[in-house]
């Protein structure tokens, strides 16, 4: 028999995420598509002593807003963005401008719902592949130029919107990550 979770939410109840009396209680929201990832990635946030929770992909903005997030993940998801069914998220988080990370499907649909395209990809990559940085950005910051990285994507960003600047590739994949050039959005492959 399983101990009852240690953690408690900010209204007091068990969420499995809760801050504890040493987290900040910032939070960040994590919009799950469906990604296998999405709790490592919840789990990973908490261990670096921020509190996270976890919504549908497709929660409307008043809700998110409501929550207060001080940053957003949009998770990875097996659907594919350029489809017409693919879960979306609401458009109007563009316009929070709070901190954005972009993962995999994350970053198709963010390129895509911003002007980029988003395509089949002509090979594609699952396992480890070479990431090369082509730019600087703040996400990397003391990582090296090249490094392995796990990519796992059948489709692929084509172009990047307008105000978007590349900042990886591996050798299948010509945008591997993004950064905006003004609000704090950054978008990764792997």
């Amino acid at each position: 028999m399983r101990a009852p979770s240690p953690w408690r939410s900010p209204t007091g109840g068990p969420s499995g995420t809760d801050p504890g009396p040493t987290m900040p209680r910032e939070l960040v929201l994590i919009l799950d598509f469906g990604s296998q990832y999405t709790q490592l990635i919840a789990r990973r946030v908490r261990e670096q002593g921020v509190y996270s929770e976890i919504v549908p992909g497709t929660t409307p903005i008043a809700e998110i807003a409501r929550r207060g997030p001080r940053a957003l993940i949009l998770s990875g998801s097996p659907a594919s963005g350029y489809r017409t069914q693919a879960p979306t998220p609401d458009p109007a988080i563009y316009d929070l401008g709070r901190p954005l990370l972009g993962i995999c499907y994350g970053f198709q649909v963010t390129a895509q719902a911003l002007g980029g395209e988003v395509a089949r990809a002509e090979r594609a990559e699952y396992g480890t592949a070479t990431f090369v940085q082509d730019a600087r950005s703040a996400l990397f910051s003391g990582v090296p130029k090249r490094f392995r990285a796990w990519m796992s994507h059948g489709d692929e960003v084509r172009s990047l919107p307008a105000g978007w600047t590349r900042v990886a590739h591996t050798a299948n994949c010509r945008f591997a990550a993004a950064r905006h050039e003004r609000l704090p959005y950054h978008l990764i492959q792997f």
